[in-house]
């Protein structure tokens, strides 16, 4: 197997991508009068915005045109595997949203403000249905999507071999402090499915997620944190001061869910890492850096560029797919790290980007909108750069 996976495509590219000077170009990036971009505005646009383009094989936006023997697989796929998938799959989120609902029942949610509620905090054996069913529900449904096997690495940082018995107690000191956050880079929807089967955290979701049916309810039993994306309003100080607060506490007590943050606030084609967000680090607690990789030889399962649609669809056309994740050890802060949460960002990103073996990107949300403006032939791109978030 270890043959197979080496001969997996996971070639990040030579060159690192850069934002200079995309505030001030108004040029539309594509002509959306003309049929076909010029080859060197074509290759400037992708290595400009290098970090959410697709390589694979079914091309930008996954419309290129494929070869015959593509064509001939897709078409076998959408009739075997697709509407068994499709089937098994409904079944198991039916499934899931019944136990959640059965153990939900007669119980009042825990409200942290008027907008945030959850079931995380339940104890006794419906929290722990909630969290077997859902560890062992996930990872079925991973299976059903192609995962038969997950590569898992433990990586030994170089500096926790100490050969002097002074530091002994110190080092287990830090090594018993428990994380409150698992911080992992963001390449797919499929991220969310493997760390609820490996730790059942909870999340930082779109408040429409507690509104969809099925979703809502097991989102509130992960005990996920909602935002308004889009809001300009001090409400995200607000979802900044739940999510700090759930990070220290489960690192004082053991039964509480811990936080699964994506620093990054997008996905990537999982050959970069973005600036990180300074929010999962404000609590001053130590947290657990983690890294996920799709080797792909076909369809790519990043979710950068490509409709939600259109790549669920070639998701499950894929006979086989495979996630390899890199599990670092616990990061305890430095006092330096401690007063300065940029600091402590930085430094736990160009970590994860050595041991990842990623390049790192000034580029972030707002430049991945102007990126797939430019795909879909929009003039106006240079709007969209002030849509940044915070």
């Amino acid at each position: 197997m270890a043959s197979e996976l080496h001969q997996l495509r996971f070639d990040p590219p030579q060159s690192n991508a850069s934002d200079e000077s995309s505030a001030q170009d108004d040029r539309p990036l594509l002509n959306p009068d003309s049929d076909a971009v010029a080859d060197d505005d074509s290759d400037d646009l992708h290595q400009k915005y290098a970090p959410f383009v697709r390589r694979d094989v079914y091309g930008t936006m996954g419309r290129g045109e494929l070869p015959w023997m593509e064509k001939v697989l897709l078409a076998i796929a959408l009739v075997t595997i697709v509407p068994i998938r499709v089937v098994i799959g409904m079944s198991l989120l039916f499934l899931y949203y019944m136990i959640c609902r059965v153990c939900t029942l007669f119980h009042d949610p825990n409200r942290e403000t008027d907008e945030q509620e959850d079931y995380a905090h339940m104890v006794g054996w419906r929290r722990s249905v909630i969290v077997c069913t859902g560890r062992f529900l996930s990872r079925a449904m991973l299976f059903v999507l192609g995962f038969y096997w997950i590569s898992e690495v433990y990586r030994i940082l170089p500096n926790e071999d100490k050969s002097t018995n002074e530091n002994e107690g110190q080092e287990k000191s830090q090594e018993s402090e428990r994380p409150g956050a698992i911080i992992s880079n963001h390449v797919s929807y499929l991220d969310i499915l493997y760390h609820m089967s490996s730790s059942f955290p909870s999340f930082v979701a779109k408040r429409s997620v507690a509104n969809i049916p099925l979703v809502g309810i097991i989102s509130k039993c992960l005990g996920c944190v909602y935002v308004q994306r889009e809001s300009k309003t001090s409400d995200s100080k607000g979802v900044s001061g739940v999510v700090s607060e759930r990070i220290r506490e489960a690192v004082k007590n053991s039964s509480a869910p811990m936080m699964m943050l994506f620093p990054e606030g997008t996905t990537t084609n999982g050959e970069f890492l973005l600036p990180f967000k300074t929010g999962a680090f404000l609590s001053r607690a130590p947290v657990l850096p983690l890294i996920l990789r799709y080797p792909y030889q076909r369809f790519s399962l990043a979710w950068e560029s490509i409709t939600g649609g259109r790549h669920f669809l070639l998701l499950l056309c894929q006979f086989v797919n495979h996630m390899e994740v890199i599990r670092l050890p616990v990061y305890v802060p430095s006092p330096e790290e401690k007063n300065d949460p940029k600091l402590y960002a930085n430094n736990v990103r160009r970590l994860m980007a050595k041991e990842g073996n990623m390049m790192l990107s000034d580029i972030g949300l707002a430049e991945k909108r102007v990126y797939l403006a430019a795909l879909n032939g929009n003039n106006n791109t240079h709007i969209v750069l002030h849509q940044k978030n915070d």
